[in-house]
C-alpha cells in the first residue's frame, strides 16, 4: 500500500464560529487519525527529525509506538526530552525545524511531528496518566537550586534538576506561572488548562513554586545564595515592550502588544464582565507588526468584537515570521492585511484617544542583516486608517529590573545576559542564564533547549 502524500487534516472551529468565542481553534486528532498519520512516517535509520529538534526528542521513536496503539508509552518516550509535550505541539513551528527536514517532505508533505505529539500529551492527560517521566531516580540531593521566571526556559530547567533529583524552587514574579505562555498566547490558540497541567506535572516530581517574586526587589540574587541555594538559573524573558517612537503614542487606546495580550490572557478581559479588566471598546483596530504575536493581538481583537482589524506591515507577506498557519487562521477570521505600509503618526479625538493612523508606503530594497530585503519609504506616498484602537507588536527589549541590581553580570550592548553558550553559565559563578533573556524574543522550544543546557550544566557541576 502506497504510502499517503498528505497530512492526515485535523479539524478546527469553523471560522465565522471561532470569532465568537476563544475556544481552541485546532481540535486535535482522534486516535484514528493519529494512527494513520503515524503510518506516514518512513521510520528513517539517520533520525533527521531528531536533528531538527531542539530538544532532540526521538521523534521516530514516539510515531511508531503511536502506530502500535501504545499511546501512553510514547508519551513518556516524547518527555524523556521534553517536560511540556502539550505546549510544544501547540506553538512550536516544528515546520522550520523537524519537519523541515522529514524524509517524507521530499516526496510529498512532511509527517505532522508536532500534531502527533500534542495528540499524545492529550491522551495522557485525559487518562490522567500525564504526571511523571524522567522522574526522580530517588537519589535526592541536600542541594538548593533557584529559577528565576516560570516560563519556558525556567519550567523546562526546574523539570531537569527535579529529575536529576534536586530541590528546586521556582521564583515568578506574577501570580500564576507560564511566562508568555500565560501572558501572551491566547485561549484559542494555547489553553491555559494546559499550561496548568504541565506545572501540575513539575509540581508532582517535587519543583517548588513561590509566586509575587520579584527577584532584584522582592529578594537579590545575594539574597538567594544567603538562603542556601547552591545555583541560579535565570529565565526572566524580555518583557519590556518597543514602540516607534512616532507621534501619538501616548494617546489613549495606544497599547503595546503585551499590554493588550497581557490584559486579556493572563486578566481575562474577554470574560468580561465575569472578571472587570479593562480593555478599551474596540471598533476598528489596527495592529503593527509580521510575527506571531501581531496575529494573537488581531485575532484577539476581531474576538472582542472588532469590526475591522488593519495589520499594518512594512514588508510583503513573503517576508511574515509568523506561522504560516497563523497568518492563515487569521485571514480566514477576516483580519485585513496592509502589506508595504509603516505607521509615522497617530492623531487624536478631543478626548485624547486615537482617531487616526497615518502610515508611508514602502518599497523593498537590498536585504538586511536577516535575510529578508529592507524596507524603503516612497518619500511622499502616504495612507490613512481611522482607528480607535492601535497595538505595537514590533517586538521586545530586555527588562533592565533584575540586570540592573547585579552589576557583576555581564550583559551585551543591547541589555541581554552573556553566557557560555555551551553552559548557559553567566560572568557569575553558579549563575546560569537562558531564553530570551539571552537571545531576545525567540520562540518556545528554543528557550526550553536554553533551560535544559543550563540545568545539565548545573548537574554537572554541583556533582
Amino acid at each position: 500500500m502506497p504510502v499517503k502524500k498528505e497530512k492526515i487534516e485535523m479539524p478546527k472551529q469553523p471560522a465565522a464560529e471561532r470569532i465568537k468565542n476563544f475556544g481552541e481553534v485546532a481540535l486535535g486528532y482522534s486516535e484514528e487519525s493519529a494512527r494513520a498519520e503515524a503510518e506516514r512516517c518512513l521510520f528513517c535509520k539517520n533520525k533527521p527529525c531528531v536533528a531538527g529538534c531542539p530538544v532532540s526528542i526521538d521523534i521516530p521513536s514516539f510515531i511508531k509506538l503511536i502506530k502500535e496503539k501504545k499511546i501512553l508509552e510514547a508519551y513518556q518516550k516524547i518527555k524523556e526530552e521534553n517536560y511540556l509535550p502539550a505546549i510544544c505541539g501547540r506553538v512550536c513551528p516544528q515546520e522550520s525545524q523537524c519537519e523541515i527536514v522529514c524524509t517524507m517532505g521530499k516526496i510529498g508533505e512532511p509527517v505532522a511531528i508536532g500534531r502527533l505529539e500534542r495528540f499524545a500529551a492529550d491522551y495522557a492527560y485525559l487518562r490522567k496518566n500525564s504526571v511523571l517521566s524522567a522522574s526522580p531516580s530517588g537519589k535526592k540531593s541536600k542541594k538548593k537550586v533557584a529559577i528565576i521566571g516560570g516560563g519556558p526556559a525556567g519550567l523546562t530547567a526546574a523539570g531537569v534538576l527535579a529529575g536529576a533529583g534536586f530541590a528546586v524552587t521556582v521564583f515568578e514574579a506574577l501570580h500564576l506561572p507560564g511566562g508568555v505562555l500565560a501572558y501572551g498566547i491566547p485561549e484559542f490558540r494555547l489553553p491555559k488548562k494546559i499550561v496548568a497541567k504541565e506545572v501540575e506535572n513539575l509540581a508532582a516530581m517535587g519543583v517548588e513554586f513561590k509566586y509575587g517574586y520579584v527577584i532584584g526587589r522582592t529578594r537579590t540574587l545575594a539574597q538567594l545564595f544567603e538562603g542556601g541555594f547552591s545555583a541560579v538559573f535565570i529565565g526572566i524573558g524580555a518583557g519590556l515592550p518597543k514602540f516607534q517612537n512616532i507621534p501619538g503614542e501616548n494617546l489613549n487606546g495606544v497599547y503595546s502588544a503585551n499590554e493588550f495580550l497581557t490584559r486579556v490572557n493572563l486578566m481575562k478581559a474577554y470574560k468580561f464582565p465575569e472578571y472587570l479588566t479593562p480593555v478599551k471598546e474596540i471598533k476598528n483596530a489596527a495592529v503593527v507588526g509580521g510575527g506571531n504575536v501581531a496575529m494573537d493581538a488581531s485575532r484577539c481583537a476581531l474576538r472582542l468584537g472588532a469590526e475591522n482589524v488593519y495589520n499594518i506591515y512594512r514588508r510583503t507577506r513573503k517576508e511574515m515570521p509568523a506561522r504560516e498557519e497563523e497568518i492563515e487562521n487569521a485571514e480566514e477570521e477576516g483580519v485585513k492585511f496592509n502589506f508595504l505600509v509603516n505607521p509615522v503618526e497617530l492623531t487624536g479625538d478631543e478626548s485624547g484617544s486615537v482617531s487616526k493612523m497615518k502610515c508611508v508606503k514602502m518599497k523593498l530594497g537590498a536585504p538586511d542583516e536577516s535575510g529578508r530585503r529592507r524596507p524603503v519609504e516612497i518619500p511622499g506616498e502616504f495612507v490613512f486608517f481611522e482607528v480607535d484602537t492601535v497595538i505595537m507588536a514590533i517586538g521586545t527589549s530586555a527588562n533592565p529590573l533584575l540586570p540592573s541590581t547585579v552589576p557583576e553580570l555581564k550583559l551585551n550592548k543591547w541589555g541581554y545576559i552573556e553566557v557560555d553558550p555551551e553552559t548557559g553559565e553567566t560572568s557569575m559563578e553558579n549563575v546560569y542564564a537562558g531564553g530570551d533573556i539571552v537571545t531576545g524574543s525567540a520562540t518556545v522550544i528554543s528557550a526550553m533547549k536554553a533551560g535544559k543546557t543550563a540545568a545539565y550544566s548545573i548537574i554537572k557541576k554541583l556533582k
